[in-house]
């Protein structure tokens, strides 16, 4: 079995003294590394919208029943109210508010609001998150496996198939995107 190194700067916060007071923590966040202060309980949610004031990511049941806090981890989709904020230091983390990039909305994003994928819009972000990280490891996509990627994410309102839709219009948009 191979063993997985783990990068200095994550081996070093691992192996630092935590809490129960509050303690320095560097999140790398949309590209860029953000210190804050946190007691070791502070969800990774909570330090995202009340310490670094992305909101976009959502708060809604905070107990990992909705998907509406859905970030990513590692390149991997987790919900933000169920992981600490103090696991996530030295790892990559990328949410809502760092897809768009010079003015110009994500292929995900355009998709979403191409195919009316949104209602009241409090669990796109979350949807929107899944869908990356998905899309990212599976470009060419069923609509089952879209919906199967997108379960973990509740809408109230209903919009699922125009979500599945959207995810299936998002992978031609990726797909176009990086022909040669």
């Amino acid at each position: 079995m191979a063993t997985k190194t783990m990068p200095q700067d994550q081996a070093a916060a691992k192996n630092r003294p935590r809490g129960p007071q509050k303690c320095e923590i560097h999140l790398q966040v949309n590209g860029r590394t953000e210190k804050i202060w946190v007691e070791p309980r502070r969800t990774l949610l909570d330090a995202l919208r009340l310490d670094l004031g992305l909101t976009g990511t959502k708060k809604v049941c905070d107990e990992g029943q909705c998907g509406a806090c859905t970030v990513i981890l590692d390149e991997q989709p987790v919900y933000a109210c169920l992981t600490l904020a103090i696991e996530c230091e030295g790892r990559p983390i990328e949410t809502i508010e760092g897809l768009a990039q010079d003015g110009r909305l994500h292929p995900i994003q355009e998709a979403f609001i191409a195919q009316d994928a949104l209602q009241c819009g409090f669990c796109t972000p979350g949807q929107i998150m899944s869908l990356k990280a998905f899309l990212a490891k599976n470009p060419r996509p069923s609509l089952a496996e879209i919906k199967r990627a997108v379960s973990g994410n509740l809408c109230r309102c209903g919009a699922y198939l125009r979500i599945a839709q959207a995810g299936l219009e998002a992978a031609r948009r990726l797909a176009a995107e990086h022909k040669p």
